[in-house]
């Protein structure tokens, strides 16, 4: 169970919302997709996936080497509500738009047996 005061503070953080929104969108992505589309370092971005996988908000899978995330199919309803709204609040949006922009645009895209 996602409590109410943890999944809002995750949402308050730039990278995490904009990891959140990227999921809402793309339903799975390999950590190298975040780090492509945010223009981040992999350890940074390791670091907030896991905060949001420690607040129940995300689900990981390891493939090889690679970890996926996704959104977690048992959150709560309403916290899935806010995420959809959310994405749709900021459709066109920056930062946001240009991470999706930017990941569409990723060479070797998981997929394929490796990440580049």
């Amino acid at each position: 169970m996602i409590e109410t005061n943890i999944f809002f503070s995750a949402l308050s953080n730039d990278v995490r919302l904009r990891c959140l929104m990227l999921l809402v969108e793309e339903e799975e992505l390999c950590v190298c997709e975040f780090t492509h589309a945010l223009g981040l370092a992999q350890p940074a971005v390791s670091r907030h996936l896991a905060l949001l996988r420690e607040a129940g908000i995300v689900l990981d899978r390891r493939e090889g080497l690679w970890i996926h995330y996704r959104l977690h199919p048992d959150m709560p309803q309403w916290a899935l509500e806010v995420l959809q709204v959310t994405a749709q609040g900021i459709v066109g949006l920056s930062p946001f738009q240009d991470d999706l922009k930017v990941l569409e645009d990723m060479p070797n895209r998981p997929g394929a047996p490796r990440c580049a």
